[in-house]
């Protein structure tokens, strides 16, 4: 096959690229991939061609050979980790994005990919209420946005120390101490360990029952501290509790003594979109950078996550790369200015269209409509006996312990719920216990799922007491 793939190859390979995306898209998959089994070996693993092969028999190649080993995450029935929906709009801008084949690094290279991510972020700073000064990067996700936004804080802290960052590096600098709750996300201890800090540049600091900072622990942490340069990570939605630190004190507590404030809210960002429950994040605005998925509650197809800082001039010293024959941006922005990566895929025109096609009511609806089916979900498993709500549920996310006769049961639960076929569960294991985690993120599922769900977990609960007694 000639590298050269003519128009009407091109045309057709598109094409049924299409359609089978659309039928996939409408196809019933097993929403636990362990159910299905797995892809068969020789379906993907395959010799390379000594000659290339047409374009559309590859492509239905692929198709056949993916599907067996695909999981049903955008069904409104998976209820695991934090995975949102992939929104249809996001898809098919996405489908644009790569037959437009743009490297979305310069404005000069293209200026549509510059300006879908400069109006994006405007709406981002919006919807969120973060002060409209602020810079956004279109990352990879909420880990590439928080080692985005702790560069920035990385240089900011060292300079405000004395240390010239950019011209002496690492080499010889006033220790940096980052203060982090025990219960964080793992990806916060995974993103500063690329950024140079070892565990004795943190201060890990006890968490209350919702995994966020003991704020007095804090308090006297960094009032004893002899390090001349401090970061503090926030949480905004606890990966297990959904909880939210106290942003009011932490404010305080780092202006106090000269501390950079990041906010990982990887999902939990997203309730400052609702006018009735953005309390929950009040005085959120007063941090320094936040990091948060698209990919997630926003429903954007992977990957995309947002690096927001509020001083620019840190954010773009500490990601922006200088050669000559990488011009300035003339109008608008260099999006590579933002992130970490030069070429890339032009993230901004699927948020670009599903922040167009959702709305701002749509996307406050959503939030809002999760939350309450998450409290309904409470609600219900509170008058099972036996069962527990471990967690003070504000959000989206409910942790829960089913102990029967037998003891623990929660495993049981979830496969008995999993074998069902409509819902998907894992259970993790938090403060000791192992819990079912419901996290519900997709932008399909209701109310009327939280209901189905409830009538199921009601009748595997009984009939697991019934079998062990």
């Amino acid at each position: 096959m000639s590298p050269v793939v003519s128009p009407d190859e091109a045309a057709l390979a598109m094409a049924r690229a299409a359609e089978l995306a659309i039928e996939g898209r409408a196809e019933r998959r097993p929403l636990d991939s362990r159910s299905g089994g797995d892809a068969e070996p020789s379906a993907l693993d395959i010799p390379l061609p000594r000659r290339g092969r047409n374009p559309v028999e590859v492509i239905e190649a692929l198709d056949s050979g993916a599907r067996p080993g695909l999981s049903g995450m955008t069904d409104p029935g998976f209820l695991s980790w934090v995975i949102g929906g992939s929104h249809p709009a996001g898809i098919a801008a996405d489908w644009l994005a790569a037959s437009w084949g743009q490297n979305a690094c310069l404005y000069d290279s293209s200026p549509a990919a510059a300006e879908a991510e400069a109006a994006s972020a405007r709406w981002l700073l919006d919807l969120l209420d973060l002060p409209r000064e602020s810079s956004v990067g279109f990352a990879s996700g909420a880990t590439m946005a928080a080692f985005t936004c702790l560069a920035a804080a990385r240089l900011c802290v060292l300079e405000r120390a004395g240390h010239d960052f950019e011209r002496q590096g690492l080499f010889g600098c006033p220790e940096v101490a980052v203060f982090i709750a025990e219960d964080a996300h793992v990806t916060n201890y995974s993103v500063l360990r690329y950024l140079g800090f070892g565990s004795d540049q943190l201060r890990r600091i006890p968490s209350v029952a919702d995994g966020t900072y003991d704020i007095d622990a804090l308090d006297s942490a960094l009032a004893n501290d002899k390090a001349e340069a401090r970061i503090v990570i926030a949480q905004a939605g606890h990966i297990m509790s959904g909880g939210f630190d106290n942003f009011t004190r932490l404010s305080q507590l780092c202006r106090k003594h000269g501390a950079w404030l990041h906010v990982d809210g990887a999902f939990g960002l997203w309730i400052r979109a609702s006018r009735k429950l953005r309390h929950i994040a009040h005085d959120i605005d007063l941090a320094d950078s936040w990091s948060v998925d698209g990919h997630k509650w926003l429903q954007i197809p992977y990957d995309l996550g947002f690096a927001i800082v509020r001083d620019e001039r840190y954010h773009r010293r500490a990601m922006s790369m200088q050669a000559g024959y990488l011009p300035e941006a003339p109008v608008t922005r260099n999006n590579s200015d933002y992130v970490p990566e030069l070429s890339r895929r032009a993230r901004g025109f699927s948020a670009w269209a599903v922040m167009q096609c959702l709305g701002r009511h749509g996307i406050e609806r959503m939030v809002e409509s999760h939350c309450h089916a998450t409290q309904m979900l409470a609600s219900a498993l509170r008058q099972m006996q036996g069962v527990t709500v471990a967690n003070k549920v504000c959000l989206n996310q409910l942790a829960a312990s089913f102990d029967g006769p037998t003891g623990n049961s929660s495993e049981a639960v979830a496969n008995a719920l999993n074998a069902g076929g409509r819902f998907f569960v894992r259970t993790a294991s938090w403060q000791g216990r192992t819990l079912l985690r419901f996290s519900i993120t997709n932008g399909a599922t209701t109310p009327d799922h939280i209901e189905a769900l409830i009538a199921e977990l009601r009748a595997i609960w009984a009939g697991l007491n019934q079998a062990a007694a």
